[in-house]
């Protein structure tokens, strides 16, 4: 499954979920389609697309969307830019400051919910269809074990997050993400203490 494919799937999940419904679910169906194979490398790309996005200036603007964000909550944030789609995805890969401009980001905001684009579903769709497309008959970590096992060099051992810098001070803040900054009205202070180590 190359990348075009992966954001394939992606978009057929995005189209099959009803406006009320989970994307979660409907990308489970989407991969329930497909083979145990295609599974596992969904799962490939997912991770390659997940770990690009692991940079500071991303989990700075998840911080401020979420008034704080764990480890783990920057993991459901990453789940959260790729179920938006490619276009979306790539627009913040780009510049995370463009997430002032998404339309839930900015209903959030007003509305002070703080969960918005944290998806932690999303990070599970593949086991989740794995297991019923083998009725549960095999593990899905064990299979991806062995297939990552078997792609070994493929992929990057280091991942390079970018320039570290203070979330908790408003005006580098402001200088690096003056967009979200601005639509969250972020004042000094603003957040709790912690840094990136705060829960969302």
């Amino acid at each position: 499954m190359d990348i075009s494919e992966f954001w394939t799937v992606i978009e057929a999940a995005r189209s099959a979920a009803a406006p009320d419904g989970s994307f979660a679910d409907a990308l489970v169906d989407e991969l329930a389609s497909r083979t145990e194979g295609d599974i596992l490398r969904y799962q490939e790309r997912f991770d390659e697309v997940h770990d690009a996005v692991y940079r500071w200036d991303v989990w700075a603007a998840a911080y401020l969307i979420g008034g704080g964000c764990s480890d783990d909550s920057f993991m459901d944030f990453r789940a959260g830019l790729i179920a938006m789609g490619r276009d979306w995805y790539e627009r913040v890969a780009a510049c995370p400051d463009s997430l002032a401009e998404h339309p839930a980001v900015i209903a959030a905001a007003g509305a002070h919910d703080d969960h918005v684009l944290f998806y932690e579903d999303v990070n599970y769709a593949a086991s989740g269809a794995f297991r019923r497309v083998t009725g549960g008959g095999r593990d899905f970590y064990d299979a991806w074990d062995e297939y990552a096992a078997s792609r070994d060099g493929s992929r990057q051992d280091s991942v390079d997050m970018g320039e570290d810098f203070d979330f908790d001070d408003p005006d580098e803040v402001r200088r690096r993400l003056p967009r979200l900054a601005a639509l969250h009205q972020l004042g000094a202070p603003c957040f709790p203490a912690g840094g990136a180590s705060s829960s969302a």
